[in-house]
């Protein structure tokens, strides 16, 4: 528990100081300009830490780091721990001569969409051929082959390489057995070094990347999804201790959510659903170790969908909607008991029952509030500044959300009538002047609400800051689309004016 002790001393050592204002901005790695068709942790990335820096902003929240699968989401990878390949800059390989420019053509173009076919087409074979020129006797590269978990991810990528992209269930050998595997990994010995190689370059610019930043005072903020995919390494070589199973060792149920107010029928995730009672005998061995990987990776970390640690939603692995789950009892803060206070945001959205609030109590973790939720009439709504305590990472939109300004836009009616008064009564509590006069002058209210909230943390992504529309959004939660996970933005967007908008708000209501 190396990396928890690490974490509860740097904690007590600064438990008495008051927690810092900050402000951020949320930013996918996608979503960075690059000439190659995808954002990378190349000099893009490097230009927003001074973009943030510029903008008096202290936290980048980045998504899910892992390795995408079908339909691109990073929240249904094939590996925890494991990173996206796609995110690893081309131009930097060029300059350390393992590519030409030439080889590098094919994927130009700096495209405001993502075209994750022609990424799956073409980059991965730029990596192998920039793999085939990189010297053997590398003694960090050495060093690398060894670590078991990148090991694994090569193993299963190999296989499923072999077998032409195919889940896992229906590979000749679809559970890992050491002595199958010895004789897997001798046939793909090639293949197996090149997926290591793509975890050896990625943590090398990674580690870059996260110095400059903390250097110039910006602290990255990961997400840790919580389902992992039925297709996965973890699902592959551990399923009998960490899924429900039927008697052919297929997923028993599936998660997903229940019916609500934005889905007739709920959401059905079709992830495999925990052994929480072979977890918590164990310890929560996989989960600690999990958490301690994330915790080194990133300065802080956001779960996602914490209140299915809490209680979650089991449906029938047959189903074809959600309307049949089960809510199950969840372990809670039980599951955390090694990481209390650590730098965590918890997503809390959702059905947040009384008992949810007291697990997330016990952590000490942050929880989220979401401004758009906040504007309908009910004065006790908990999205409302009004309503705020400290320990919140406020935002005016997420990435699974409308923006700001199409949610803003597409308001009508009375329920135009009752955003502006609402927004009237909250700004006018909060001592700030309100701007209705338009849409934009709406939604900078509405950011300029969220920057004097009690919130020690806020967060506003890039499309709110520009007033950009859906054709911005980033996901369509239960939805499989080329848009998704998708979009991108220019370099000449992240402008000083933009960068101004948001410093002088920072400055105004001490985040800077």
């Amino acid at each position: 528990m190396k990396a928890a002790q690490e974490v509860r001393r740097n904690l007590s050592q600064t438990s008495e100081k008051p927690p810092k204002r900050t402000a951020g901005m949320l930013m996918p790695i996608f979503s960075l300009p690059s000439p190659y068709g995808i954002g990378t942790l190349g000099k893009a990335a490097y230009r927003f830490v001074d973009f943030l820096r510029a903008a008096g902003c202290s936290v980048w929240q980045v998504l899910p780091l892992e390795p995408t699968a079908f339909g691109n989401s990073p929240y249904s990878s094939c590996a925890t721990g494991a990173f996206n390949p796609y995110f690893i800059d081309l131009e930097s390989l060029e300059e350390d001569g393992l590519l030409t420019h030439e080889e590098l053509a094919p994927l130009a173009g700096d495209n405001r969409r993502v075209d994750y076919g022609k990424q799956y087409r073409e980059r991965i074979d730029l990596l192998r051929l920039a793999f085939s020129r990189f010297p053997q006797t590398d003694e960090a590269w050495q060093k690398f082959q060894n670590i078991e978990k990148y090991r694994d991810f090569a193993l299963f990528m190999a296989q499923k390489t072999a077998a032409r992209g195919a889940p896992c269930r229906s590979w000749p050998q679809p559970e890992y057995h050491e002595e199958q595997n010895a004789a897997l990994s001798r046939e793909h010995a090639d293949e197996i070094a090149l997926w290591q190689f793509t975890q050896f370059l990625f943590l090398r610019q990674w580690q870059a990347l996260k110095q400059y930043a903390n250097e110039m005072g910006v602290k990255i903020m990961g997400d840790m999804p919580y389902y992992v995919s039925s297709d996965s390494v973890e699902f592959w070589k551990y399923k009998h201790e960490l899924f429900q199973l039927d008697k052919k060792g297929n997923p028993a149920a599936q998660a997903g959510v229940p019916p609500d107010a934005f889905s007739e029928d709920g959401q059905l995730w079709g992830n495999p659903v925990y052994r929480w009672n072979d977890m918590g005998e164990a310890g929560y061995a996989w989960w600690n170790k999990r958490l301690e990987t994330a915790l080194s990776t990133y300065d802080i970390l956001r779960i996602d969908h914490f209140i299915g640690t809490v209680r979650y939603y089991s449906i029938p692995k047959t189903a074809k909607t959600a309307r049949s789950g089960k809510w199950r009892k969840g372990p809670g803060a039980k599951l955390f008991e090694n990481f209390q206070n650590a730098p965590i945001v918890a997503e809390d959205l959702g059905i947040v029952t009384p008992r949810v609030r007291r697990e997330l109590d016990k952590t000490g973790f942050a929880g989220m509030k979401i401004l758009q939720e906040a504007f309908d009439g009910n004065p006790e709504n908990g999205h409302k500044p009004s309503n705020f305590n400290e320990n919140i990472v406020a935002y005016t939109s997420t990435q699974d959300s409308e923006t700001l300004f199409a949610r803003v836009s597409e308001l009508k009616g009375q329920w135009r009538t009752r955003l502006i008064a609402d927004l009237k009564e909250e700004c006018k509590k909060a001592g700030i002047a309100c701007h209705t006069e338009n849409n934009q002058a709406i939604c900078d209210s509405i950011i300029e609400l969220l920057f004097a909230s009690k919130a020690n943390t806020v967060i506003v992504p890039m499309q709110d800051i520009l007033h950009l529309g859906n054709e911005a959004r980033i996901n369509a939660p239960s939805t499989v689309s080329d848009e998704n996970w998708s979009f991108r933005f220019t370099a000449d967007e992240f402008s000083r004016e933009a960068a101004e908008k948001i410093s002088e708000l920072a400055k105004k209501y001490g985040r800077a």
